[in-house]
């Protein structure tokens, strides 16, 4: 089976390079113009994060598709650090202690990054565990997801961090007995 791994377009939000999890933020002008310039592989299933970024992804690539909403696809809840960048975070404490933890560090307020992995991970399981074996899936979704599920099933194995990837771009890999070979960069 084949599977694509899509980020949702741009955002205010990522423009401004800020941390947005739960923020429930739409796609900025840019971000839509990019998607309609995109060509995207076709697919048999749709599934998407709730949030409304994604689903407008999700419409604008695969308009007259039925999209399948996860709930467990939602971004990490960045806590204290969501809305903010870089340079509004750069004197907070906590926001150093989570640098030196390598990202390991639960957000103050928010959503310990293992759970989010985990939870990402097992939905993604629970979303192929459907899948007719020549079918292909799109995942529309966050960075932060496919980062996570990237890290737990492609082969070779790269660090969570190795599979960021572009508002608007993704992978295409093939899915076989719980693993991922990436086939193309999007």
């Amino acid at each position: 089976m084949f599977v694509n791994f899509i980020r949702h377009g741009k955002t205010l939000g990522n423009i401004q390079k800020k941390y947005i999890g739960k923020t429930d933020e739409e796609l900025c002008e840019e971000g839509i113009k990019c998607l309609k310039n995109m060509k995207y592989p076709p697919c048999d299933v749709i599934f998407s994060s709730p949030l409304k970024r994604c689903l407008q992804t999700a419409e604008i690539i695969y308009p007259h598709k039925k999209i399948i909403v996860s709930e467990n696809f939602r971004e990490c809840d960045f806590g204290d650090f969501e809305g903010k960048n870089y340079a509004e975070l750069s004197k907070n404490p906590y926001y150093q202690k989570w640098i030196d933890s390598m990202g390991k560090m639960t957000f103050p307020n928010g959503e310990n990054p293992l759970y989010f992995k985990e939870r990402c991970v097992s939905e993604f399981l629970n979303s192929v565990k459907k899948a007719e074996k020549n079918s292909t899936f799109s995942f529309v979704v966050h960075g932060g997801t496919i980062m996570a599920i990237m890290e737990k099933f492609c082969v070779p194995e790269k660090n969570y961090y190795d599979w960021q990837v572009k508002n608007g771009h993704g992978f295409v890999a093939e899915y076989c007995d719980k693993k991922l070979t990436l086939k193309e960069v999007l």
